[in-house]
């Protein structure tokens, strides 16, 4: 696995869709913060999403979408004169899995959902977004999101066997795409390992140390399946990622302990040599340095939960 796979699985990446929208006239909408990152795409029309804590509106034409990777909340309308009205009373008579508001022209559609994700994503990975992550439809990258949102729509239209499912999956595979591309087309408003990914030198050093995670791994040895300097490595990966790439190794295997004290019943032992510790103690002291509780600790309050 590439380190954005291993994350997104790691992280236990669940896409669902919620009703559409179809709008005409003159209408806004406004929703609370969403629990999930939330994801809308327009497929046919033109509105402004507006979210708070973020400057001005961002005008969104048929085929654009976008993500909202933190907890605000946010409007949806047709021109800054129009009102909104609370989203929930809207979606709650949504018909056939379409809400509707405006003059019933159906101007302009949207589809969305949510994303859900499992313990550690905000670390991982929402803290390293923007709070909007916005994909226009004229990018020269977009092409692939819109394959996704074609094929989302579709089964959402012919409702075929298991189109639940297959749109849910598909949604999953746009998230993806959407990564990708936001680092493609924005890559300074990335930070941390996934700001890593745009570096050719950091991106193989951060495959390295995904492939094998409990290999002894030193910076020479990385830097020479880089291809660069032990130096060069060392100073961009600490300027990039804003660790060192040994650093970076120890928090990726404590997630990767700490996933395996999620979900199995594995010893402590068994665990410590799966993500490269010798012992037992070895990966005590690492897993409270880290995340500043005891692997014991950790799965006692995970099992609660």
């Amino acid at each position: 696995m590439d380190p954005l796979e291993d994350v997104l699985t790691l992280l236990e990446t669940r896409g669902r869709l919620s009703a559409s929208m179809a709008a005409g006239g003159q209408w806004a909408v406004r929703f609370e913060a969403p629990e999930a990152v939330k994801f809308n795409a327009v497929r046919r029309g033109a509105c402004l999403l507006e979210v708070d804590g973020i400057d001005g509106p961002i005008s969104l034409a048929e085929g654009d979408c976008y993500l909202l990777t933190r907890p605000r909340a946010f409007t949806l309308r047709s021109d800054p004169q129009a009102v909104p009205v609370d989203a929930r009373p809207v979606f709650t008579t949504a018909e056939n899995g379409v809400a509707r508001i405006g003059d019933g022209s159906d101007d302009v559609f949207l589809i969305g959902g949510a994303f859900s994700f499992g313990t550690r994503a905000q670390e991982l990975l929402l803290d390293q977004l923007p709070p909007v992550v916005h994909i226009p439809a004229g990018t020269r990258h977009a092409q692939t999101v819109r394959w996704a949102l074609t094929a989302i729509d579709q089964e959402l239209t012919d409702r075929p066997m298991a189109a639940g499912l297959v749109s849910e999956h598909l949604a999953v595979v746009m998230l993806v795409h959407v990564l990708r591309l936001h680092l493609t087309r924005e890559p300074h408003t990335a930070s941390g390992w996934l700001a890593g990914l745009r570096d050719p030198a950091i991106a193989s050093a951060l495959a390295c140390l995904h492939r094998d995670p409990a290999h002894p791994w030193t910076v020479a040895e990385l830097a020479s399946a880089t291809a660069v300097s032990r130096s060069t490595l060392a100073a961009r990966f600490k300027a990039t990622v804003g660790q060192s790439p040994l650093e970076y190794l120890t928090r990726w295997r404590i997630e990767l302990a700490a996933r395996h004290l999620r979900d199995s019943g594995d010893t402590l032992t068994a665990i410590a040599h799966s993500v490269g510790y010798g012992s037992e103690s070895a990966l005590s002291v690492a897993f409270k340095r880290v995340l500043g509780v005891s692997p014991g600790n950790y799965r006692k309050q995970t099992a609660i939960t």
